[in-house]
């Protein structure tokens, strides 16, 4: 039932929303419904607003974002792939007109208590886990009528289920560092996973980077909490009022926590909800890797904060099997396994996947460049990999860092350049055999190519399971393989 309540954007004059994607188009229609004028641009000319046809008071801007829009703009709203350097951002702010984004808003109209999830990895799962742990505590009968709402950076942008939500509902919402960015609001419970280098080609700076991050603990008070992984030197060193309860895969935290004990058992301890349990054993986890335990903990503590019971919590971390796209087995051909790690657009992402894996792994690695150092994790491609296929605008780069770290086949893996995530798919089974691992875990993002990562996920998996129907999946496809030494040469 539609909930009646009075918004503080009702005095608002007139707005706008820059970017016509899917946060854009919610906050959009969020406002209009509020008789908000609102001004939607876009730096496309072409973009799908149908969603708002026959909402009154709503104009367009389409094919760029002409400075004349700040003229009676009382507030300007960012999407969160737009970037806070463009002219008419800029201009905003020296004009002195407020800047804000769909996240800042659903903050400051939610009536329930928001828990929050960032961080560089693993965000993402660790959202989805709580939710799952929240929605099989209200299945169970203990939560009363209590509803669990899940999105904000995935799926729903929360923004659109404001008038759905009651005070005594779950709210489960992960935020970027786009998002963080421009916000003064922290939620009731926080998480961040850990922070790693990323998204520099954004920021600008790893101290940026943090400091928006930071954002999600830094308007907290100590009515409120932080979950923050004790094993990452970043999130040590922060520094708030809240009450804070750590997770560890390598110690067991004073105080409240969640940790993986030397029996290899997954244990939650809060205090102040009567809770100091063990969750279950990180062989009965579904998920693959140590950073996925790590996941695991951190809902745990979150999940057990928010009053969620230890019996919901068990029976979600053992039966959960993951979110598309991250290291999803797409399909198994002739004893060779086909794995979807796209979401991985940087080189932390990618080493964590290969971790995973004891098998010979083939990798698919390529996108576009994040402005992210790639030493290290050239280093453990060399250690890790059977052979490495590169693809997509930054193939160049990677390859000029293994030419940098080794000089010829006897120095590690052959290399195999490629002009396309499908010539890529076609390279890496010609050289598969029954026991390997086809991992596809870019390093970059998709933009070069894809709409985004979940489209590249997806075409990754339709081309294997086309191959493997036509019966090509062993076809011979060697023209472009090429060793480190004649990279050297290039």
């Amino acid at each position: 039932m539609m909930v009646n309540r009075q918004s503080t954007i009702d005095n608002l004059k007139s707005v706008v929303v820059l970017g016509a994607a899917r946060q854009g188009l919610a906050l959009a229609r969020y406002l209009a419904m509020r008789n908000v004028p609102v001004v939607l641009s876009d730096m496309k000319a072409d973009v799908d607003v149908s969603v708002l046809a026959g909402l009154p008071g709503v104009r367009y801007a389409l094919g760029g974002h002409p400075l004349w829009l700040l003229d009676d703009c009382s507030t300007l709203y960012l999407s969160g792939g737009v970037p806070t350097d463009l002219p008419i951002v800029l201009e905003a702010r020296r004009r002195g007109i407020p800047l804000s984004n769909d996240a800042q808003r659903f903050f400051e109209d939610c009536p329930a208590p928001i828990l929050g999830i960032t961080g560089s990895a693993g965000k993402t799962t660790t959202t989805t886990l709580v939710g799952e742990m929240l929605k099989a505590h209200v299945s169970a009968g203990a939560a009363g009528a209590a509803r669990v709402w899940v999105g904000g950076n995935i799926g729903n942008p929360l923004i659109s289920d404001v008038d759905h939500i009651q005070p005594g509902d779950y709210v489960v919402m992960e935020l970027s560092s786009f998002q963080l960015e421009l916000m003064s609001r922290s939620p009731h419970i926080a998480c961040i996973t850990n922070i790693t280098p990323n998204h520099l080609d954004r920021h600008g700076t790893m101290e940026a980077y943090i400091a928006a991050k930071r954002n999600i603990v830094a308007f907290q008070s100590d009515a409120d909490w932080q979950v923050l992984n004790a094993d990452d030197a970043v999130t040590r060193a922060l520094n708030t009022s809240a009450q804070t309860v750590w997770f560890s895969l390598e110690h067991e935290p004073h105080g409240d926590g969640a940790w993986l004990d030397d029996n290899g058992d997954l244990r939650v301890r809060i205090a102040a909800r009567s809770l100091d349990h063990r969750i279950c054993h990180r062989r009965d986890l579904r998920l693959m890797g140590r950073h996925n335990i790590a996941n695991a903990l951190a809902a745990s503590a979150l999940s057990a904060i928010a009053g969620a019971s230890v019996q919901a919590i068990q029976s979600v971390a053992a039966t959960f099997t993951g979110v598309p796209h991250r290291l999803q087995q797409v399909a198994e051909v002739g004893g060779v396994r086909y794995y979807d790690d796209s979401i991985a657009t940087a080189p932390e992402r990618l080493m964590a996947a290969l971790r995973c894996f004891e098998q010979p792994v083939i990798l698919l690695c390529g996108g576009r460049d994040k402005h992210l150092p790639w030493a290290e994790a050239v280093a453990l491609m060399r250690q890790r990999c059977k052979h490495i296929v590169l693809f997509g605008e930054m193939a160049d780069l990677v390859r000029q860092e293994i030419s940098r770290q080794w000089a010829g086949p006897i120095d590690g893996p052959p290399v195999v350049l490629c002009a396309s995530l499908e010539e890529a798919v076609y390279a890496a089974a010609a050289v598969a055999r029954p026991g390997d691992v086809v991992l596809l875990s870019p390093g970059g993002t998709s933009y070069d190519a894809f709409k985004d990562f979940a489209e590249r996920g997806d075409q990754f998996a339709h081309i294997v399971r086309s191959l493997a129907r036509a019966g090509k999946i062993r076809q011979s496809v060697t023209r472009n393989e090429i060793g480190p030494a004649s990279l050297q040469q290039e």
